[in-house]
């Protein structure tokens, strides 16, 4: 796997916290049930976690976590969510990260039971586990060791909160919850929530203090528990499957049987790619598409030998050309163009087709042959 070093990307946010090592932070959305997850890892040590990961967005926060390169050390779930599956069973077994999510809770599958005051640590930075019930009995909030950020779940949205009406929910637990364990935050601590509906990905500890309709602005207990009990919210749709799957984790009841045709890795864009390292030990098993131009086959950086030639602007008339009942691996130099024929394959109809990650490039760098090859 190429992984990129984490200190020196550009494109990645940088969370420069206070007396602590610098982070990364990923604010991640599921538009089907508006829930946010969250990566958050260390820069210098590559160690991250995964917070609140949905089951049908596992390929793409998996791709995200290799792209970056980043070691998980664990999947955490703020709750047993109604309205999704957690994806931290998929987690756990294509990265052997932990699962965590808080003991109250009992869900199978859970190697890392969760309780107030424990720490998450992830490199030299960690999340310490507040206790956060009303929403339901097992809920908690993630606070950064120094206090600057929390991920608080259904505890606490943006102007809102979770619903108390199922789920052993209890408006007056979740009013001291948040109070005394969220609004006990400092006033400028950034607060990032479990779901919003709206396009609100952060608030903070100071705004909802502020100008939270349900508990704040002087709103006593005595408002946010009338509040509360008169909202009259539909039944959640999925929490017949929500539920019994977030009790094992998201661990699926029928497990695949039958493998895929090579080990397929997607990038964060939802591409299908394979590592050189594959494809140098099944190579007469696939055909290698290379879609450079004619000069840049026949020039000094070479071709992977045996490999079928179709230039890219070519491609599409003549698809016919290529077969049927063997895989196709697509390469060019950087794996750019590439990853554009790739993707008009799979809408050509091929099943079984991938493109070589990092192209002739990282084939080059794993020291992999290259016929024509011009050196020095």
């Amino acid at each position: 796997m190429v992984a990129m070093p984490l200190a020196s990307t550009s494109p990645i946010s940088l969370a420069a916290a206070a007396g602590g090592a610098p982070l990364l932070l990923r604010q991640l959305f599921d538009a089907a049930t508006g829930t946010f997850t969250y990566l958050l890892a260390e820069v210098s040590s590559g160690q991250g976690v995964l917070i609140d990961p949905v089951f049908e967005q596992h390929e793409r926060d998996l791709s995200l976590i290799r792209e970056l390169g980043i070691e998980l050390t664990a999947s955490i779930d703020t709750h047993a969510h109604a309205d999704h599956v957690t994806g931290s069973w998929l987690m756990h077994q294509a990265t052997g990260c932990a699962i965590g999510l808080a003991a109250a809770v009992g869900a199978e599958n859970v190697t890392m039971p969760l309780r107030h005051g424990d720490q998450i640590v992830f490199g030299s930075r960690h999340l310490t586990v507040r206790s956060t019930p009303g929403h339901t009995d097992g809920c908690v909030t993630y606070v950064l060791d120094d206090q600057t950020m929390a991920f608080t779940g259904d505890a606490l949205l943006v102007r809102g909160c979770g619903r108390c009406d199922f789920q052993q929910g209890n408006a007056h637990t979740l009013w001291t919850s948040i109070n005394g364990q969220i609004f006990s935050l400092p006033d400028a601590c950034l607060l990032y929530p479990g779901h919003d509906y709206t396009g609100r990905g952060v608030t903070s500890v100071a705004e909802e203090k502020a100008f939270n309709a349900r508990l704040g602005g002087g709103a006593d207990e005595r408002d946010f528990v009338g509040h509360m009990t008169n909202m009259k919210l539909p039944h959640p749709g999925k929490i017949s499957i929500a539920l019994p799957g977030n009790m094992r984790s998201g661990k699926p009841r029928d497990l695949p049987t039958e493998p895929l045709w090579a080990p397929i890795q997607r990038s964060f864009a939802g591409l299908p790619e394979l590592l050189p390292s594959w494809l140098v030990e099944h190579r007469e098993e696939v055909t290698v598409l290379d879609v450079r131009s004619l000069e840049e086959v026949e020039g000094p950086d070479g071709q992977i030998p045996g490999s079928t030639h179709i230039p890219l602007p070519e491609l599409d008339s003549r698809q016919q050309e290529l077969p049927r009942d063997r895989p196709l691996v697509v390469v060019c130099h950087s794996g750019s163009r590439s990853a554009l024929a790739t993707q008009q394959l799979i809408k050509a109809g091929h099943q079984q087709v991938a493109n070589l990650r990092g192209g002739l490039n990282h084939w080059a760098e794993e020291g992999y042959p290259l016929s024509g090859r011009q050196t020095g």
